[in-house]
């Protein structure tokens, strides 16, 4: 893909199996014209999306301390750069668990995306391989996997674990059935955190139908007509397709919490059974401890996400680019990270420190529900384009010249 100036860019035969009209086709295109950075996506969203629904996705725990300490980790870090550098040759392109890709970024695993865009994640999916970036489906999502595949077949997939071991194995031969060559394990989501702010914008698990939720629906009808009821019509009332080996709850199911609750069970002896059964990559996602990194090579993992879940889960845990250069130092498998990433420098400024990728996820979302796939098309162009300009401002050709040297730690911010 291009990474020079971007354009908002409209692919018909894209998106015209998801049955997009000439007239929505005109409203992205004019709407993307005014978008110039992934944050533009969020304040777009807000108007787009019902309040509960905007809420799920932009939240996160208890008093946001993790959310916003991922942001201020950034802010404490600045650029060196070198002068009178030829850069007319530089690249992109970056090498991941023995695969190239033409972007050191991919898609981070969202939940309901289905439920924010229509057709969400098959809208991320497209994108994904177009650009030649990975995108990693959630495990709470309301298309089935099988279905995402077929559309990309270089997907991952994000696992939160059954409560127990044969369970287990199911979903992984599912997983394995579908094609899919590289699993994710969530390793930081043992406990259900904290639901003050889905309490507090109104959302709920499951969606019940009430006043409250016709008001959202009735003055957010691009949402209402575009996506919420367009998937009823086409698709029937959504499911949790892949949780688990079989198709799961609908979404307004009375028990649809106990598919994402017990999961206290999992430890290190699961990821070791994992081990032995998958022949595809293995990556455990949620890891911050050194010495979680060093059992995790141990067991034979091909790679790890460092992350505190976008600030979703304990809150107080410290943005992942403070533990990050110790963690690359004490291990040699290929190290990943994800929360807080919203800048082409926020990406470099993480390759500097050790990282060899970067995941995205709420400005992905936020895209997908502003302009569907030509909104994901553009968000990746943007940064795209961020991260190349950044590095012939730095005097940088390559990826791998983006070393610590080339930062300057600032005081911590307040």
């Amino acid at each position: 893909m291009s990474v020079m100036e971007p354009q908002p860019r409209f692919r018909n035969a894209a998106t015209s199996n998801l049955g997009i009209s000439r007239l929505e086709r005109w409203w992205f295109r004019r709407r993307l014209r005014h978008i110039l950075c992934l944050a533009d996506f969020e304040r777009f969203a807000k108007r787009v999306l019902p309040k509960p629904i905007f809420g799920y996705v932009a939240g996160a725990a208890e008093t946001n301390a993790s959310y916003d300490d991922n942001f201020r980790a950034f802010r404490e870090i600045g650029f060196v750069h070198r002068s009178l550098v030829n850069v007319s040759g530089r690249t992109t392109r970056t090498s991941l668990m023995g695969r190239e890709h033409a972007l050191p970024f991919g898609i981070a695993p969202m939940g309901v995306s289905a439920l924010t865009a229509y057709r969400g994640d098959i809208r991320l999916a497209s994108a994904a391989r177009r650009a030649g970036i990975p995108m990693v489906i959630s495990a709470s999502g309301l298309i089935a996997l099988e279905a995402i595949a077929e559309i990309n077949p270089d997907v991952w997939y994000q696992a939160y674990m059954p409560p127990d071991p044969a369970s287990i194995h199911a979903l992984v031969e599912r997983v394995a059935r579908a094609g899919i060559q590289t699993l994710v394990v969530t390793v930081d989501s043992a406990v259900v955190p904290s639901r003050e702010n889905n309490v507090r914008t109104g959302y709920k698990t499951p969606i019940r139908p009430d006043l409250r939720l016709l008001w959202q629906g009735a003055t957010h009808p691009e949402w209402s007509l575009c996506t919420f009821l367009r998937t009823i019509r086409r698709h029937g009332m959504p499911h949790f397709e892949h949780a688990g080996a079989e198709r799961g709850v609908a979404l307004v199911a009375k028990n649809v919490e106990r598919d994402f609750s017990g999961r206290e069970h999992l430890d290190w002896e699961d990821i070791r059974r994992i081990r032995q059964q998958w022949g595809g990559k293995l990556v455990l996602k949620g890891i911050m401890a050194v010495e979680d990194a060093r059992k995790a090579e141990s067991l034979g993992v091909d790679g790890i996400i460092v992350s505190n879940h976008g600030g979703r889960q304990l809150d107080g845990d410290v943005s992942p680019l403070r533990v990050l250069p110790d963690i690359v130092a004490a291990v040699g498998l290929d190290v990943m990270i994800d929360s807080g990433f919203r800048r082409g420098s926020d990406v470099l400024k993480a390759l500097a420190l050790g990282a060899k990728f970067v995941f995205v996820g709420r400005p992905f979302n936020y895209a997908a529900a502003v302009a569907g796939e030509a909104g994901v098309d553009h968000a990746i162009s943007l940064l795209a384009t961020e991260v190349h300009r950044n590095l012939g401002m730095l005097g940088i050709n390559s990826l791998e010249e983006m070393t610590a040297d080339r930062l300057y730690f600032l005081p911590r911010a307040s």
